[in-house]
């Protein structure tokens, strides 16, 4: 197997050969909307698939209140969650890329699945999580430390010392077309 690093927009697939499969997981809304769908076209065999899927927090009704709690943590340091805007998808409410996908031209029989899942973190394991986050990451040290804090704080004070988070993630699937619509 051979592994290539680099940019995807600029990656040149050897001579000759084509691939079944074009996967991102929780990277594609990071390629350039005008290039992307052009790009797995470009590298995909007759017929290959293009799959991307990318996960996000999800809100249910009766989800753990830690994260109305921290907004106001948020906006103190200048949050890259502002509440005036706050995005508080459902489970099994998050919006697919369908649509996106099929102006493309070049995939067809688009298919999307939404699943969702809990995940209980100890104060710890979350702010590791959250220091994956490019919101989070572009933090002052002082906004960080301000935040994480207050999240230690928070999950020390109760009985189990855990946050419930909820997970959703759309898987969209789709075939290359022979050639581009239209």
């Amino acid at each position: 197997m051979t592994i290539d690093d680099g940019a995807f927009e600029t990656w040149l697939a050897p001579t000759g050969v084509q691939y079944q499969l074009v996967f991102a997981a929780t990277a594609w809304h990071w390629l350039d909307p005008a290039v992307r769908y052009q790009r797995a076209w470009d590298v995909l065999a007759p017929d290959g698939h293009l799959a991307f899927w990318a996960a996000e927090h999800v809100f249910p009704a009766d989800g753990d209140p830690i994260f109305d709690e921290l907004q106001p943590v948020y906006d103190e340091i200048g949050s890259p969650h502002p509440a005036d805007k706050p995005l508080r998808p459902r489970p099994g409410e998050l919006p697919d890329s369908r649509a996106e996908i099929e102006a493309s031209g070049l995939f067809g029989d688009v298919v999307t699945r939404q699943f969702d899942w809990a995940v209980s973190y100890p104060a710890e394991e979350y702010i590791g999580l959250l220091d994956t986050f490019s919101s989070h990451i572009a933090l002052a040290p002082q906004q960080r430390d301000r935040l994480y804090g207050e999240v230690r704080r928070r999950l020390a004070a109760r009985p189990d010392g855990r946050l419930l988070r909820h997970w959703g993630a759309v898987l969209h699937v789709a075939r290359r077309l022979g050639r581009a619509a239209g």
